[in-house]
């Protein structure tokens, strides 16, 4: 390495770091300047920035005495030391929050390959977090095999006052053609969401909902309750009611019924108190027990004597389920690589006057493979299994109940104990854009708009089997079924994934879907 490099270096990062404690010293005089001045302060700050940097660009070669020409790009040492690590951006974030995800330490030496790729990782991490619309981490050289670690963050908007305007049915398709595009059947209300409460990453969302299904929800998690940011809580209360309520499926496909003097059919409560546990950075540990109360109108047994298998109108148990993740995708909201292990296993009745006894059994294992810069691959595989033959119909699984399904049948549900499924897609990216309108929104957490278009190609396959083999229901289940076609898939701000499908599935039947999240 020459001394014109070494120079340049050291020079570039020290005007940084005065840079960067520039920034503390403006943020330290907030509370005493006021807004008017601090927004005078906060532009002049970033053109003092601006300017910084093109003078260094501009006017660096004339410091050093030597004259050599040599790029720093180019200057790679084969190991490093990190010294410091640097984290600017996070006005409302937590230091410690963003810290927990880099696996980089100080005072180590890193092969540089190591470093580099050890870096693509942790901004994957910390992006994952869901707090941030942009991560960067750069090295910054002190020294011919020193570097400090500068961590960029741009933060989204935490509190969002959410207006509650969806449907009640599983899918769009749903509500267009079985249910004939009722009005009636859509949802409306508010919910208070923020999702950084203290800066700490804590989920806080209060609810409530009038339309079709009547509700009230609050929930409550906070990812690590000990120093080592290892353990987690989280709480929520659900309470919902319904005037029209599926009670049993028939050609596969779900029958309403609601009765004559329009009363509520069902009343439904529960509460869960889920601890969590994460001792490395892709898997997680959750432990939940949760308890649900059931009331029905007597007048659904007219309907389905068999809604509730124990022969009374309310339902109540007991939960406990053992769920363990592992979660290495470098977008969770549309991932293009990476893998995603769920196993769950659920008992139902934890007491002797439960009024269920029932065991579930829960895989879903998803790979994600990016092949060059346009193309990647998805492939995601499903498994349940119910260990007992019956369930109260609040409890059947299928395909075609969220998150099992095969694109081609969602107008269906395939209900019964076991199922299988496997969903693939070969994905393009047909454009990856943005527009800067930071004149028009004076925010940063809404400055840019990005969109990428995905054209994919998709086939999915799989079964269910019903042990009862019930009659108005046999031209589906205990069948193998499969789905293909394309689609294009939009992600924009905030991870918000749109998708437009034209599907054709093993009986011939093809139809236009529209979806919202990505399919696995």
């Amino acid at each position: 390495m020459g001394n014109t490099a070494i120079f340049r270096m050291m020079f570039f990062n020290l005007l940084l770091a005065l840079f960067y404690n520039i920034k503390k010293i403006l943020k330290v005089h907030f509370h005493i300047l006021g807004n008017k001045n601090l927004l005078k302060i906060s532009l002049s700050y970033r053109f003092f920035g601006l300017f910084l940097l093109v003078f260094i660009g501009n006017n660096l070669d004339n410091l050093a005495q030597d004259e050599s020409k040599e790029p720093i790009l180019n200057i790679a040492p084969e190991r490093v030391l990190i010294n410091n690590i640097y984290i600017i951006g996070n006005e409302k974030t937590k230091k410690n929050i963003i810290l927990r995800e880099i696996d980089l330490q100080t005072a180590i030496y890193y092969d540089w390959e190591e470093l580099i790729q050890t870096i693509e990782s942790d901004k994957k991490k910390i992006y994952n977090l869901q707090l941030f619309n942009n991560v960067e981490i750069t090295p910054l050289f002190t020294g011919p095999e020193q570097i400090e670690l500068l961590v960029t963050v741009t933060e989204r908007w935490y509190i969002i006052p959410n207006l509650i305007f969806n449907l009640a049915d599983r899918n769009l398709a749903e509500w267009w053609t079985n249910q004939n595009r009722d009005l009636s059947r859509v949802n409306f209300g508010a919910r208070l969401i923020h999702n950084n409460v203290g800066g700490r990453n804590e989920k806080l969302r209060i609810g409530g909902q009038w339309g079709f299904v009547r509700a009230f929800e609050v929930l409550y998690s906070k990812p690590y309750i000990d120093k080592k940011q290892k353990h987690g809580l989280a709480v929520q209360y659900t309470y919902f009611t319904q005037k029209t309520i599926p009670v049993r499926s028939e050609n596969n496909r779900q029958v309403f019924y609601r009765n004559e003097n329009e009363d509520v059919l069902r009343r439904n409560s529960s509460a869960f108190l889920r601890y969590t546990y994460r001792g490395s950075y892709y898997n997680f540990h959750f432990l939940t027990l949760g308890y649900t109360n059931t009331r029905i109108n007597d007048d659904v047994f007219s309907q389905n004597p068999n809604y509730f298998i124990h022969g009374d109108n309310r339902l109540n148990f007991f939960m406990m389920s053992y769920n363990f993740r592992h979660d290495n995708r470098d977008n969770i909201a549309y991932a293009t690589e990476g893998n995603l292990l769920n196993l769950t296993l659920t008992r139902y009745g934890l007491l002797p006057g439960n009024d269920v006894n029932d065991l579930e059994f829960t895989l879903n294992a998803n790979k994600y493979k990016r092949l060059n810069s346009k193309f990647h691959v998805a492939s995601g595989l499903s498994f349940n299994y119910f260990f007992a033959q019956n369930q109260p119909y609040t409890l059947v699984r299928g395909i075609g109940y969220n998150p099992n399904f095969i694109r081609g049948y969602e107008l269906n549900v395939i209900e019964g104990q076991q199922l299988f499924v496997h969903k693939n897609s070969l994905r393009y990216k047909l454009f990856d854009f943005g527009f800067d309108i930071s004149n028009y929104v004076p925010r940063d957490e809404f400055s840019y708009f990005p969109f990428k278009f995905y054209i994919s190609a998709n086939y999915d396959h799989g079964f269910v089997n019903d042990k009862n083999r019930l009659p108005e229901n046999l031209r589906l289940t205990n069948k193998y079924l499969f789905g293909y076609g394309l689609g294009i898939d939009l992600v924009t701000l905030y991870d918000m994934v749109f998708r437009l499908e034209y599907s054709i599935n093993n009986q011939n039947e093809r139809a236009f879907f529209f979806n919202i999240r990505a399919p696995f």
